[in-house]
Order: structure tokens, then C-alpha cells, then sequence
């Protein structure tokens, strides 16, 4: 490349730095900064009494008793769709991946015949008489949390009426269903 073309291309770049510059330097004179006077903004802090009156109390959850009256086991066995992939309902059901479920409520927690329980739910057996209706409602809440431990993948039932209405189902699902505490 000889001495002209290299004059050219350092011409070409200076152009361009004096013509950012003048575009920035017109900008200026055009649109005139506003300063403020005081800078930043202000943060509101609210106080004590605020603070308290926003709070809600969290809503309190019916008691299993008193939700089994209004249960549907019809609805339960639609909830219990979720389930079947590893446990079976019916009498005399195969062990699937976990245990068959027929007669589940009443019976001693880790004792059906033929399943290999983990260890923790084997401990949770030895300290629990039976699944009554409020030891299954608060496994089906989140059975992790319930049993540390065992090897039950299921995530739970959130909604307090599904849980109630898989509990009445499960119920039924048994020789002699226990009777339904009244209120």
C-alpha cells in the first residue's frame, strides 16, 4: 500500500472522530440538560403502624373431619388417576412400584405383605399405630416432608378438598371402611 491510501484511511478516520464530536458538541447546544436540584430520589420508609396493618393472617385450614363430610369419593377416585401409575386399588391389587392401597386407611403405616418398604417409611411404621385420616392428610401434603426419607416420588396434593377427597376414596377402597369422624 503506498503513502496515499494510508493518508486517506487516517483522514477518513479522523473525519469521523470530529464529526462525533460535533454531533455531541450541537446536541448540547440544542437540548439543554435539566439539573436537578436535589439529586436522586427520595425512599419513603413506612412506619411501624404501616408496616403491621399490611400483614394478613394466613388462612387457617379446615380440619380433615370436617372436610370428609363434604368429601366425594366419585372425585377421589378422579384425583386418584394421579396414583395408580404406582399403586393399585383393588382388592386383592398387585404391588406395582408401591404398595397396593386396598384397605390403606386403618392399617399400620409400612405392613402390606409383599412391598419392600424404605427404611424411613419402616420407621415411620414402628411410630405410628395406623394411617388414620389425619396422619394421610398430612403425608398427602407433601409425603417427602412428612417421612424424610422415603422413597415416595410423589410431589403431594395441595389442595385441601383433593386430599379429603382421595381419603374418602381410599376409604372405600377397603372390607370395612372406617367410619367418618361427625364434626
Amino acid at each position: 500500500m503506498d503513502s496515499f491510501t494510508l493518508n486517506k484511511a487516517a483522514g477518513a478516520v479522523l473525519m469521523v472522530l470530529i464529526l462525533t464530536m460535533g454531533v455531541g458538541i450541537v446536541s448540547d447546544i440544542i437540548f439543554h440538560p435539566t439539573i436537578p436540584g436535589k439529586p436522586g430520589y427520595e425512599i419513603v420508609v413506612a412506619s411501624a403502624e404501616d408496616a403491621t396493618s399490611e400483614v394478613e393472617a394466613v388462612p387457617e385450614e379446615t380440619p380433615i373431619s370436617e372436610r370428609l363430610v363434604e368429601a366425594s369419593a366419585e372425585d377421589g377416585a378422579k384425583v386418584a388417576k394421579k396414583c395408580a401409575a404406582c399403586h393399585d386399588f383393588s382388592q386383592g391389587g398387585a404391588n406395582k412400584v408401591g404398595p397396593a392401597l386396598w384397605g390403606v386407611v386403618g392399617r399400620k403405616p409400612a405392613s402390606h405383605e409383599g412391598f419392600s418398604y424404605s427404611s424411613a417409611m419402616t420407621a415411620f411404621g414402628a411410630e405410628n399405630p395406623e394411617w388414620s385420616f389425619d396422619e394421610l392428610d398430612h403425608f398427602l401434603v407433601a409425603p417427602k416432608k412428612h417421612v424424610p426419607g422415603t422413597s415416595m416420588g410423589f410431589a403431594g396434593l395441595r389442595k385441601p378438598e383433593d386430599r379429603a377427597d382421595i381419603i374418602a376414596y381410599l376409604n372405600e377402597q377397603s372390607d370395612s371402611p372406617v367410619p367418618v369422624p361427625s364434626e
